[in-house]
C-alpha cells in the first residue's frame, strides 16, 4: 500500500483561495493537518502526546492522552510551555504560554521517497527554562523535503519541569523527584515509538537531534536507561551535560531548593498548596530564582547516575553520535568582566583564573597583540560555555559508546544586519547554526550570501544522511571521516570551504580537562 493511500485531501476555501487539508486517523482520534502552499509538505501541528499537566497533574510523570471523538484540527502550533521572557532571539508564532503545553508537531513529504521514512526528533534549546517549537527558524518543512520525516515538541520548563521535592519523590513510585521536562521528551519518543510508522515513518530508524539545552537533552536521553531503544542516532549542537554548563544536580540538592522555594516564595506550602495556586503566580515566585534551582537532576529513576558515572561505564544507548558545536559560542567579555580587552589585563586575569596553570594556559591559548587577547578570551569563553563541554561527551562515548561518532565546528559567521552597530564583527554564534540545519534561512532578517544558502544545502545533507544510515557521508558530499585517534581526531569544518581536519586544539580541551569544577 501506497503512503497515499493513508490520507484523504480535502479542499477548503479561504478569501477566495484554495486551501488544502489531510486528514489521518490515529489511535487516539482523527487529526486534521494541511498541506504546504508548493504541495510537497503535509504538515500536523499541536498532536497532543500527554495528557495536560494541569491541576493535580502539576509536576507529576506525563499521563496518557484521552482519546478524542470528531475530527481534531492540527493546523496551528500549539501553546507553549510556561515561561518569562529571557532570550531575545527568540521568537514564538503560538498562542502563548500555557501549562497546556504538551503537543507535538510533524513535517513529512507529501510524496515519500519510500514506504517507511527515517524520523527525527527535534528538541529545542532554551537552557530548560524558555523556548518552544514554534520558532520559525524551526520550522522543518524544508528540512522534510529531504526525504525525512521530522517531530518537535514543547516540554515542560522551569518550575513546571524540574522542580525537586521531597513530597514528589515519596508521591512519585519511583523514590524519584523531578525531571518532568525530560520525562515529556521522553513521553513523546514513545509516542512516536507507538505511533509514527500511521504517518509513515519508521519506529525502528530515530534520530533524536537537539541544540544547547537541546542537546544537553539528547545527552541525558542516551543515559537513561528509560530511554534504551528508542532511537538509534544522536546528533548534538552545542551542549551536553560534562562541565560547568548546565550540569546535573544530586537528587538531595536538587530537593533542598525545592524546599527552599516552597519555603521562600509561598511560606513553606505543601505540594497540595503549591497545585492549587495559579500557573502564573508559581512562575513569577520561580523567576526571581537563579536559574539553577530547576534544572535537571540525577533523580533515580529517569536518570540512574550522573553523565560522567554512566557514559564511563557505557551504560548509554551504544548509538551512533554526532556532535560538535560553533566556533564562536563565547564572548571575550565574559572574560574581561568589564576590563579592557588587553593583552595585559588578559595575562593578569590567567593568572588569577588559573593560577599554577596560567603558565600551560598562555601557552594553549596564546595572546600576543590585543586582538589576538580578544580572541583567544573568546575561545576560552567559547569552550568554557559549550566546546568542553561536548569535547568531553564525544570522548567519553568514542571510549565507551562501541558506535561511530563524528564531530563536526561550525565556522560559518552569521551575516550581520543593515542596522548593525558600528565595529560589530561577524560571528558564528551560539545557536547560529539552527537556520543552516533546518533550511530556514529566510527565518531571519539578514543579508544572506549565496555561501550560506550553499552551506545550508550542505548541513541538512549531512543531518538527513546521518539519519537515514548512521553516516553522514553522501554523493557530492565533501568527505567527513569518523572521529578517531589514528587520524588525529579529526573535525568537519562547517564553512563555505568546507573539509576536515585533525582537531588543533586538542590540547586546549586536555588542559580543561584537568581543571577541576571547569
Amino acid at each position: 500500500m501506497k503512503l497515499i493511500s493513508l490520507f484523504a485531501l480535502l479542499p477548503g476555501m479561504l478569501q477566495g483561495q484554495q486551501v488544502r487539508t489531510v486528514q489521518l486517523k490515529t489511535a487516539d482520534g482523527v487529526l486534521e493537518g494541511a498541506v504546504s502552499a508548493d504541495g510537497k509538505v503535509r504538515t500536523f501541528k499541536g498532536i497532543p502526546y500527554a495528557a495536560p499537566p494541569v491541576g493535580a497533574l502539576r509536576w507529576k510523570a506525563p499521563q496518557p492522552v484521552v482519546p478524542w471523538s470528531g475530527v481534531r484540527k492540527a493546523v496551528d502550533f500549539p501553546p507553549r510551555a510556561m515561561q518569562g521572557r529571557i532570550y531575545d532571539d527568540m521568537v514564538f508564532h503560538d498562542t502563548g504560554p500555557s501549562e497546556d503545553c504538551l503537543y507535538l508537531n510533524l513535517w513529512m513529504p507529501a510524496n515519500p521517497p519510500q514506504a517507511r521514512l527515517p524520523v527525527m526528533v527535534w528538541i529545542h534549546g532554551g537552557g530548560f527554562v524558555a523556548g518552544a517549537s514554534s520558532e520559525p527558524r524551526q520550522d522543518a518543512g524544508n528540512l522534510s523535503k529531504k526525504g525525512v520525516l521530522v517531530v518537535s515538541m514543547n516540554y515542560r520548563m522551569g518550575v513546571f519541569g524540574f522542580l525537586a521535592h521531597p513530597a514528589l519523590a515519596q508521591e512519585s513510585g519511583h523514590h524519584a523527584s523531578g525531571n518532568y521536562g525530560l520525562l515529556d521528551q521522553l513521553a513523546a519518543l514513545q509516542w512516536v515509538k507507538r505511533n509514527i510508522a500511521t504517518f509513515g515513518g519508521d519506529p525502528d530508524n530515530v534520530t533524536v537531534f537537539g541544540e544547547s539545552a537541546g542537546s544537553v537533552s539528547v545527552c541525558a536521553l542516551m543515559a537513561s536507561p528509560l530511554a534504551q531503544g528508542l532511537f538509534q542516532r544522536a546528533i548534538g549542537e552545542s551542549g551536553a551535560f560534562f562541565g560547568s554548563t548546565l550540569p546535573l544536580t544530586a537528587r538531595a540538592d536538587a530537593e533542598a531548593q525545592g524546599l527552599k522555594f516552597a519555603q521562600t516564595a509561598f511560606g513553606g506550602a505543601s505540594i497540595e498548596e503549591l497545585r492549587a495556586r495559579p500557573a502564573k503566580e508559581v512562575l513569577e515566585a520561580a523567576l526571581k530564582l537563579p536559574q539553577e534551582y530547576f534544572s535537571p537532576d540525577v533523580d533515580g529513576y529517569f536518570l540512574t547516575a550522573d553523565g560522567p558515572t554512566a557514559y564511563a561505564a557505557g551504560a548509554q544507548s551504544r548509538i551512533p553520535l554526532l556532535a560538535g558545536w560553533n566556533r564562536d559560542e563565547g564572548s571575550y567579555d565574559s572574560f574581561f568582566g568589564g576590563a579592557s580587552p588587553t593583552v595585559a589585563n588578559y595575562v593578569a586575569l590567567a593568572s588569577t583564573r588559573f593560577g599554577a596553570n596560567a603558565r600551560a594556559f598562555l601557552e594553549l591559548y596564546p595572546a600576543a597583540t590585543d586582538s589576538e587577547a580578544k580572541r583567544a578570551a573568546q575561545d576560552l569563553e567559547g569552550d568554557r560555555f559549550m566546546g568542553y563541554p561536548t569535547w568531553k561527551w564525544l570522548e567519553v562515548h568514542l571510549r565507551t559508546g562501541g558506535s561511530p561518532v563524528y564531530r563536526y565546528e561550525f565556522d560559518q559567521p552569521l551575516p550581520l544586519p543593515k542596522d548593525a552597530a558600528p565595529g560589530a564583527e561577524p560571528r558564528a554564534n551560539h545557536s547560529g547554526e539552527i537556520e543552516f540545519v533546518f533550511r530556514t534561512l529566510y527565518s531571519k532578517n539578514l543579508p544572506w550570501r549565496p555561501e550560506d544558502h550553499e552551506l545550508s544545502e550542505l548541513v541538512s545533507s549531512y543531518w538527513t544522511n546521518f539519519a537515514r544510515t548512521g553516516n553522514p557521508n553522501g554523493p557530492g558530499l565533501p568527505s567527513w571521516p569518523e572521529y578517531n585517534a589514528s587520524d588525529g581526531y579529526p573535525v568537519m569544518h562547517l564553512s563555505p570551504h568546507p573539509g576536515a581536519a585533525a582537531d588543533s586544539h586538542r590540547g586546549r580541551y586536555l588542559f580543561l580537562d584537568r581543571i577541576p569544577g571547569f
